[in-house]
């Protein structure tokens, strides 16, 4: 089973991803957990370019460049596991990039979405868990925690809300779950529990 975690930065999808895996491998699940951008040593340079780079990177080229460390992260990492039977746990996929390289950059959102299936081969999850909230409360929430913002976490409140408005458009697809992330983190675990029961995982 495939699984992502969705949302604009200070949702807490960290924290659910490690509540989620725990729970997983108690069961006896074997789990890979990764990331995007960085889910692989190639995309770990990618990320670097994407977020700590110095100066500005045009969005048609961030389009790409997100496209391109998908691309490889799926055929060397998410489906290899999938096919022995692993549960993937994935911090963002390519919802991410409809909803920031798409709305937020206002970029065609529909390109954008082509040319991200294009890239994984049309591999879509079997579960999106959408951490929801408003896009100040999400920013009050990352300056809390006193860390350095990357080259996104930097941009205007109104390029997240732009994200999100997005993210919830999307989220009418039966693949979503879309969780009120002023909860605790406790019950939106259980919300995420319920919906794999469901799933009958």
């Amino acid at each position: 089973m495939f699984i992502t975690f969705e949302g604009i930065d200070g949702v807490g999808k960290s924290t659910q991803l490690d509540l989620l895996e725990k729970y997983l491998e108690a069961k006896g699940h074997e789990v890979v957990r990764t990331l995007e951008p960085g889910g692989t040593d190639l995309g770990q340079e990618i990320r670097h370019l994407l977020l700590h780079r110095k100066g500005e990177v045009a969005p048609r080229s961030e389009a790409l460049l997100y496209a391109a460390d998908r691309a490889h992260h799926v055929a060397t990492l998410i489906r290899p596991a999938l096919a022995a039977g692993k549960v993937v746990l994935s911090d963002r996929y390519f919802d991410s990039s409809v909803a920031y390289q798409g709305a937020a950059r206002e970029l065609d959102v529909a390109e954008v979405r082509g040319i991200s299936l294009w890239a994984v081969g049309n591999l879509v999850p079997d579960l999106t868990v959408l951490l929801d909230l408003p896009a100040n409360e999400a920013m009050a929430r990352r300056s809390s925690k006193g860390t350095e913002p990357d080259r996104l976490e930097r941009e205007q409140v109104e390029f997240f809300e732009r994200a999100r408005d997005e993210y919830l458009k999307m989220s009418s697809e039966e693949r979503f779950l879309v969780i009120d992330a002023s909860q605790s983190p406790e019950q939106i675990h259980q919300a995420v529990l319920d919906r794999l029961a469901q799933m009958e995982l």
